[in-house]
């Protein structure tokens, strides 16, 4: 240990650290804490599913690159498709196999930076009973000063690194994940050798596996070594490469997303004007057919009145002609009765004349005229409508 309490240390080979001061330490103010701890909401929002936007253990790399929880996937199952852009899940369980570890391995390491710049802090992982003083990334672990002394004899012949909690607090969430992901180390891929710890520091083209130094002297099959961060740094390369590439392919993407939305924007455009229109032409045939509904009301209103005066004359005429056979019968019956011959010779031309006219008189149903109450026009301009 350099100084009486160095932001970093290391520990290498058989060295022996120095006593780790325990004094008091300058503490982080309240208000730098709650502006990292806000930082940490607003700026790592993308790890989290982007269909629940919450936190998960369980997240899954869509073949489109969206990223979802297994909750979420879950839901849609009997869909196949990602929720957020459509496109089919080739996994015929809708379930993808790639984890994404990126955005996982994060929500880790920010649930760390949160425990650092709590207010109260950490507490030591390995006694739970004093505050934690440093912490270890390799071993993942907050460390009290007296675990730590037990941490740096146990881990003496092994490169590990530990930070002051009071630096960590001082670094924003990015400085901080800058930090812890260039102090990972890769582990080979041969199965049981990760859990040894097995670091690897080669690459196998042959294979495209990462190795450790055993696995790449021991097997003749491997070969055309490489160093794994040359091999790391390659594919980061490539994918912003592929990224670049895309950005030009992007702008012709663009410009038919803004003729769709034209396009669209001019569907709905001509869907408003068609309705308006559609709206108009009804409004004027509803004025057109309610003044047609006056006209026809008017024409069965006239009507009705022309047939009920008709009918009242027919009616009058009908009633006049009876009372006249009522007279005569009355006249005739009476002369048989009491008319001497004198006044049956001077009226009888007279009533001779007015019996002939009343036999000339036919009833009215018999004629051939129109019918009062003949309603035709009216329900052929109703067809016509």
């Amino acid at each position: 240990l350099t100084g009486s309490f160095p932001s970093t240390f290391h520990l290498d080979g058989d060295s022996t650290a120095a006593p780790v001061e325990t004094g008091p330490q300058e503490s982080t103010p309240q208000c730098s804490t709650t502006s990292h701890l806000s930082t940490v909401e607003d700026d790592f929002q993308f790890v989290l599913c982007e269909g629940c936007r919450q936190e998960s253990p369980n997240l899954k790399l869509l073949n489109c690159l969206h990223t979802l929880c297994l909750d979420c996937l879950s839901e849609n199952k009997p869909i196949g498709q990602c929720p957020v852009c459509q496109t089919p899940i080739p996994q015929p369980s809708g379930i993808p196999n790639m984890d994404n570890l990126l955005f996982i391995n994060l929500q880790a390491r920010l649930k760390v930076y949160r425990k650092i710049s709590d207010g109260t802090g950490p507490s030591c992982s390995r006694c739970q009973r004093e505050a934690a003083a440093l912490w270890c990334s390799e071993c993942e672990e907050f460390l009290c000063s007296n675990c730590f002394e037990d941490h740096q004899w146990f881990f003496k012949k092994k490169n590990h690194e530990a930070r002051r909690v009071e630096d960590l607090r001082a670094e924003s969430a990015h400085q901080f994940l800058e930090d812890t992901r260039k102090s990972s180390n890769l582990f080979c891929s041969t199965p049981g050798h990760a859990s040894q710890g097995h670091v690897s520091s080669i690459y196998c083209n042959k294979c495209e596996k990462a190795l450790c130094c055993i696995c790449a002297l021991l097997d003749s099959q491997h070969g055309s070594f490489c160093d794994i961060r040359k091999e790391t740094k390659r594919r980061q390369e490539e994918l912003g490469t592929m990224v670049q590439e895309l950005k030009q392919k992007r702008s012709g993407f663009e410009a038919t997303y803004l003729v769709l939305q034209d396009e669209a924007a001019q569907l709905e455009q001509a869907q408003r004007e068609m309705r308006e229109v559609i709206q108009e032409r009804v409004q004027q045939l509803v004025q057109l057919i309610r003044q047609e509904e006056e006209e026809m009301l008017m024409l069965v209103e006239t009507r009705q009145e022309q047939g009920r005066r008709e009918l009242a004359r027919e009616l009058q005429h009908v009633e006049g002609v009876l009372q006249r056979m009522e007279a005569s019968e009355r006249l005739v019956k009476n002369m048989s009765l009491y008319a001497t011959e004198q006044e049956v010779m001077d009226m009888q031309p007279f009533i001779k004349k007015s019996l002939e006219d009343l036999k000339q008189l036919q009833p009215a149903a018999a004629r051939d005229q129109t019918q009062p109450g003949d309603f035709a026009e009216c329900r052929a301009r109703l067809q016509a409508l």
